[in-house]
């Protein structure tokens, strides 16, 4: 029999075990592995121009032009290489000497179906931006309806839900005002929008997303000197803020809208150039109605070296944005090069951290850059990098997009996230709400890439404090914004319940009542999928659950296997060895019989 003593050091060992075990489970590390080969196969050439769901598969597609023009939709499949070209546009497709320049998946005409709006410019107006839209049936596109509209654009327009009906309009500027097109029954129609007084700079990043917490998406304008907020008031959009630039600032790149401190408002970050060079760069941060930029990355030194941004005619200064570890604060992709040896240019992880000085003491956060990536820095000549849920389990992976010597298109790059860590997510993506069950032709509305829809959600941490977030779905469309047609929210380590998530869209003109709706008790590591149907009835709209099982299932089922099979083992041996002392004892006592009995 097992003795007192023996007891306790089985349990000791147990216990020991136990806490190694937890520990590995609880270790966070990030590596990134390759997998070009198995998602693209040797079909990884091209410009990865946006992302959807095209054949309403619930797996997002990647859209992507070869030879300046033609489209190939690469579709998801369950064997490698997991996703392959189907549906393609030709150079024939389009009028002669035309060069696309992005791709805007969306539902333009209210079928539910996806379509395709395609961008670029003839070879003799090539300052001017023509518009193609290509009509989505049976999962194919209609190549011999398109619609070319009869507005030629400043620059590439923002696609976004101008009058609120849940179906994608287009604004952009022509000539010196700004219009908007809407394609209903696939009928062209064009008016004036704002009535702006400033020039719109070009390149832009206008955006269509909420700015004043009210889930109403509003809209962002950049203008020569700055940006101009018009929020949206009963459906109308009333000019509200005008703002300048950062001081001493030679070069502006992209803004891009995150939830930076996760405080549940949309935060606005442009990277600029200090010089013409781009040798001095930085990141700033202001918040939503004030006027006061902070730095929140600053120091690009690397060793002996320092980084700078790309300015670049062909792909503008681009943060791309993603939260990568699901600790709840989106981190970013951003290329570098290095001013003294200008060859070097490279895709970098700026992760989201506290703020360690006094700079970035008013953000409560800042970007730290991480020089030692191995997997990113072994891709050379960098022009591009974004996030891609590559397997549909919440946590972002990475593409990246690369120059090679002496050849015109680009290759890509595929890298996994080998995130480990008891972290948990929760997934959105918010449809138009046209239909629920009852589509035209008996189509699934998955594939309708929806821009405006606001998330947020509240719980509370495994410390006991309040904690929220929100996203924005598809608030940028132009010049390679590459937006996923879903949100991603990391909740950090807290396994707890979303005590309240909220989901709103657009208002159409004249609409007093927010259509926003509440959902409460949503599981961690779930997919939502939300129909808005009927869309002036949220207390109707519908969403549907999908788990995706955490890492920390397999590492506890592990730690739990491991510690029963070392309990096993110990009771083996202390079975044993206890075994061996009966037997000596039995040998004792026979010895000792015999000795009494002569």
């Amino acid at each position: 029999m097992v003795t007192e003593a023996n007891s306790k050091m089985l349990l000791s060992w147990a216990w020991i075990l136990t806490l190694l075990l937890s520990f590995v489970g609880q270790h966070v590390t990030f590596a990134l592995q390759d997998v070009t080969s198995d998602l693209f196969g040797t079909e990884n050439v091209g410009t990865v121009a946006a992302f959807g769901d095209f054949n309403s598969d619930k797996q997002t597609d990647i859209f992507i032009i070869r030879n300046h023009s033609e489209l190939f939709i690469f579709l998801a499949d369950l064997k490698a290489p997991y996703f392959k070209p189907k549906v393609q546009l030709t150079k024939e497709a389009f009028p002669g000497d035309f060069t696309i320049t992005s791709v805007v998946p969306g539902d333009y005409d209210g079928d539910s179906q996806m379509d395709v709006l395609l961008t670029g410019h003839r070879k003799d107006t090539i300052t001017k931006t023509v518009v193609f839209i290509f009509w989505g049936h049976n999962q194919t596109l209609d190549q011999t309806h398109r619609v070319e509209l009869n507005r030629t654009f400043n620059d590439q327009p923002l696609v976004m839900d101008f009058n609120g009906d849940m179906i994608p309009d287009i604004f952009g500027s022509v000539g010196v005002s700004s219009q908007v097109c809407y394609l209903r029954s696939r009928q062209e129609k064009c008016e004036t929008a704002l009535n702006l007084e400033v020039k719109m700079r070009v390149p832009h990043s206008n955006a269509f997303i909420d700015l004043n917490k009210d889930f109403a998406a509003d809209l962002f304008l950049t203008t020569m000197d700055g940006y101009e907020t018009w929020i949206n008031k009963d459906g109308n959009f009333t000019q509200t803020l005008s703002v300048k630039a950062p001081e001493n600032a030679k070069q502006v790149g992209q803004y891009a809208f995150v939830d930076f401190d996760g405080d549940g408002s949309q935060d606005h970050l442009l990277p600029v150039c200090m010089d013409n060079a781009c040798d001095r760069s930085a990141i700033y941060l202001v918040k939503p109605g004030e006027t006061e930029w902070v730095p929140v990355l600053t120091d690009f030194r690397r060793k002996d070296s320092v980084w700078g941004f790309v300015p670049s005619p062909d792909f503008p200064i681009t943060l791309h944005l993603g939260d990568y570890n699901l600790d709840g604060f989106p981190d970013a992709l951003v290329i570098l090069r290095n001013t003294s040896a200008s060859t070097q240019q490279q895709a970098f992880l700026l992760e989201n951290v506290a703020c360690n000085n006094e700079s970035c003491r008013t953000a409560g956060r800042m970007f730290l850059v991480h020089w030692e990536q191995s997997d990113l820095s072994a891709i050379s000549k960098a022009a591009v990098a974004t996030f891609f849920d590559i397997y549909e389990d919440g946590i972002l992976d990475m593409m990246v997009l690369s120059k090679v010597e002496g050849k015109d298109e680009l290759v890509i790059h595929a890298l996994k996230n080998n995130f480990e860590a008891d972290a948990y997510f929760v997934k959105v993506i918010v449809l138009s709400g046209l239909c629920s069950n009852d589509c035209p032709e008996n189509v699934k509305p998955f594939g309708v890439n929806q821009p405006g829809p606001y998330v947020m959600y509240t719980s509370v941490d495994s410390n006991g404090y309040l904690k929220n977030a929100s996203a924005g779905q598809l608030s940028q469309s132009a010049h390679l914004a590459l937006q996923l047609p879903y949100t991603v929210l990391g909740l950090g380590r807290s396994a707890n319940f979303l005590d309240h998530l909220f989901v709103g869209i657009p208002q159409p003109p004249g609409g007093k009542d927010l259509r926003k709706q509440e959902w409460t008790a949503i599981i961690p590591n779930s997919q939502l999928i939300v129909i808005p149907y009927p869309q002036n009835d949220p207390r109707s709209w519908s969403a549907k659950l999908y788990l995706t099982p955490s890492n920390i299932v397999l590492l506890t089922a592990i730690a739990l296997i491991g510690v029963c099979v070392f309990i096993l083992v110990i009771i083996g041996i202390l079975h044993w060895q206890e075994k061996k002392a009966d037997d000596r004892e039995k040998r004792q006592e026979a010895h000792r019989f015999h000795f009494d009995a002569m």
